[in-house]
């Protein structure tokens, strides 16, 4: 069967909306029709090499929609259901998964290398993060759906698969935060604005949102954050004193840039914690000498996924939405055609009732 998708010819290139002949679900698979699908910072990194995919591939790892057909052997799923994608499903075999560490799971990623659809040329299309999210219908592994709990609006569930649990498995799974603790969140982006509504509900005290652009700090302050800095060479100046002079108990960084972890490690107070959820370059270098180590006392960790279990968490972000305590409608940027990523995107998933959620 024919449907519409954004491919990714090659490593650098614009996508293209082009026709792809995609096959029914084999065994263990599922085939879904999306309703929306997020587009975020990480494609473009995809996009542009520095994180590698293999090309051509459909692009887009955050996505939600219905079951079309499933594929023999899939019983927890059925026509009409609605899912959301989850582009890193845990193998349970491997040593992270033994350990309970299913977001570092060797084995996440293997289908991506998988052939997913043709064009109608012949060409073999790879999916990209495993589920090929920017088409009108994607066929994908059952490890990669999960249900939609209840009272979670269609289309905005994309945002779940990636965006929100990166940013409230950062607060919640990764830095700890404790509540009545302050924390820092560097970048008011789609996973920025999650992890400012994500300290909110974890009970901190004060949450200093930190953006180049003065134009965030309405959004930054509608998601909870109680201080807006403008990023500059003063910043952990200003956070130290928005802080008591001791700067704040966690930071969280969500640009991926080497001057801004310096930044956010900068604005952490003594014996504080520094988490980083960006994904930065090999040419984004940051730098400690041993002795600022040893007197800081600070913890430096990174964050993958959010260090979340989708299965476990998802049900819990669900409650938060249907509780009011997380407005996903507040995450979407409705901006198109950014670095290569065409308006016609917009229009293509706009034709068959969906959209697509901008979440920079």
């Amino acid at each position: 069967m024919t449907v519409r998708a954004a491919v990714l010819p090659a490593v650098g290139a614009p996508l293209e909306i082009t026709g792809i002949d995609l096959p029914e679900p084999g065994p263990g698979q599922v085939r879904v029709r999306l309703a929306a699908a997020g587009v975020c910072h990480s494609d473009l990194s995809l996009s542009k090499g520095t994180m590698r995919v293999p090309v051509p591939a459909v692009l887009g790892h955050e996505g939600a929609g219905t079951v079309v057909s499933v594929g023999e052997g899939v019983t927890h799923l059925a026509p009409g259901d609605p899912v959301v994608l989850n582009w890193a499903p845990a193998c349970g075999d491997c040593h992270a998964c033994a350990l309970g560490e299913v977001w570092l799971c060797a084995n996440a990623l293997n289908g991506a290398a998988g052939v997913h659809a043709r064009t109608a040329d012949g060409t073999e299309l790879h999916p990209g993060l495993n589920v090929a999210a920017f088409a009108e219908e994607t066929v994908v592994a059952a490890s990669c759906v999960l249900p939609l709990p209840d009272g979670v609006p269609l289309t905005d569930a994309a945002l779940l698969g990636c965006a929100v649990l990166t940013g409230y498995g950062a607060v919640h799974h990764a830095a700890r935060v404790r509540r009545g603790e302050t924390v820092a969140v560097f970048g008011a982006g789609g996973v920025g604005l999650a992890t400012l509504q994500s300290a909110r509900i974890a009970g901190a005290s004060r949450i200093i949102a930190v953006d180049v652009s003065p134009a965030k700090e309405e959004l930054a302050r509608a998601a909870g954050a109680t201080d807006f800095v403008v990023a500059s060479d003063t910043t952990a100046r200003e956070i130290r004193a928005l802080t008591g002079k001791q700067g704040a108990d966690v930071a969280i960084e969500c640009v991926g840039r080497a001057a801004t972890i310096r930044a956010a490690w900068d604005s952490t107070r003594r014996g504080g914690r520094t988490t980083v959820v960006g994904i930065g370059g090999k040419d984004q270098e940051v730098t400690f000498n041993a002795l600022e180590i040893f007197h800081w006392g600070r913890t430096l960790s990174g964050c993958v996924y959010g260090n979340t279990d989708p299965a476990r968490d998802l049900p819990v972000l669900a409650e938060h939405v249907r509780e009011g305590r997380l407005d996903l409608s507040a995450l979407i940027t409705e901006r198109i055609g950014l670095d290569g990523i065409p308006a016609a995107f917009e229009n293509m998933l706009a034709g068959k009732g969906g959209r697509a959620l901008v979440v920079f």
